[in-house]
């Protein structure tokens, strides 16, 4: 496996970080304080091609791969890691979704707004009760003559609210029955389609999350994605690429926070001589260096596999697992790095510290990802 970086992945790189650094880091406070949702940021990642990356030019996207969407989503969560958030869960689950499992008619339809950020897009699995076990899902799509309908409540969605186009999948036979679920695209505007209640979170506080409602909400056939019952096994390929996501999402984090810890050990004196100089310090620095550049050689290789079309569902878990619990750890020694000023608003390190605890939850939890990794390994 080779992982050198190609001129492609490294412009798609810089250009993250520029746009970044320009057009997000000067107001990342305002909109963590205000819960505010900057769509134009993402109308304005929409223009570099950063909403459509893997989507085929012929659709009107990048066309790009895995390496280049992983230094995306890093550059950008090393900044913010709620817009990091939604620009992965924007490509992975709802493009992804529909540009794994569309049909021609489907993809002409959507792939083009989606691409451009025309459309944003949500991807809806969870529910209250049936996080984990999707099997077991309460929202319904029943057919009736040429349509369906569509009755249930799914929350905890990344642009549940403001999504203009929503991948849902909907059990449409008996709960726990083997291939029980189906995916359907429901448009914003949809009669009895609504959003429900938006979250108030501890972190990623500028990614809109909320409840998706359907009440009798009829959809033709033609929204149908693939056959009737595959909806499962689709969520669970479109996860293991959404691993991908989060695990560039958390290594964002993670770099975020080493890269001020760093900066700060060298920069605070105490005692007449800057932090770094103690070993209780300089060892973190250490660790987070170690556990980062870990977390960065699994990505890269579940990266190698997906774009390989080599089997990746152990890897993207581990990676995921890893690089999620290393955010977490990063960020918690940072915090304690920056002492006192560590748990102000002042410094960046609080924000990555209450971002970073959504990356071992979101997209299967880190219990869920070692039921995966266990199940690949026993085999």
């Amino acid at each position: 496996m080779n992982f050198k970086q190609s001129e492609l992945t490294q412009q798609v790189a810089q250009t993250a970080k520029d746009f970044a650094l320009q057009y997000i880091k000067p107001h990342l406070m305002e909109w963590d304080e205000s819960q505010e949702f900057p769509l134009h940021i993402f109308k304005e990642m929409g223009k570099l091609g950063l909403m459509g990356v893997f989507v085929p030019e012929e659709y009107g996207g990048s066309g790009m791969g895995y390496f280049e969407y992983n230094v995306a989503i890093q550059e950008i969560a090393k900044v913010c890691g709620s817009i990091g958030l939604s620009l992965a869960a924007h490509n992975s689950l709802c493009t992804g979704h529909i540009l794994a499992f569309g049909n021609d008619e489907q993809k002409k339809k959507y792939l083009p707004q989606l691409a451009t950020a025309e459309y944003l897009g949500a991807w809806g699995l969870t529910e209250a009760n049936t996080g984990s076990d999707a099997g077991n899902m309460k929202t319904t799509a029943v057919k009736d003559g040429d349509d369906w309908v569509l009755n249930g409540t799914k929350c905890w969605i990344t642009h549940g609210k403001s999504g203009d186009v929503a991948v849902v999948v909907c059990r449409t036979g008996e709960p726990r029955a083997k291939d029980n679920s189906t995916a359907f695209v429901v448009e914003r505007g949809t009669p009895g389609f609504s959003a429900g209640k938006k979250e108030n979170k501890l972190g990623m506080r500028a990614s809109e999350t909320a409840e998706m409602i359907f009440d009798n909400c009829r959809i033709p056939d033609a929204n149908r994605l693939g056959n009737v019952g595959a909806g499962f096994k689709q969520s669970m390929k479109v996860l293991d690429g959404g691993r991908i996501s989060i695990a560039a999402l958390s290594l964002g984090i993670a770099k975020g926070a080493y890269e001020a810890s760093l900066q700060y050990a060298q920069e605070r004196h105490q005692f007449d001589q800057p932090i770094a100089n103690f070993q209780g310090i300089s060892f973190k620095l250490a660790d987070m260096a170690t556990e980062i550049a870990a977390a960065e050689l699994l990505i890269n290789q579940a990266c190698y596999l997906k774009m390989n079309g080599l089997p990746m569902t152990k890897e993207a878990a581990m990676a995921k697992y890893y690089a999620s619990e290393v955010a977490v750890k990063v960020s918690t020694d940072a915090v304690q790095i920056f002492g006192g000023y560590g748990y102000t608003k002042d410094f960046p390190v609080e924000k990555f510290y209450r971002d970073s605890k959504l990356c071992t939850i979101g997209e299967g939890t880190s219990e869920i990802q070692k039921l995966v990794i266990s199940r690949e390994v026993l085999r």
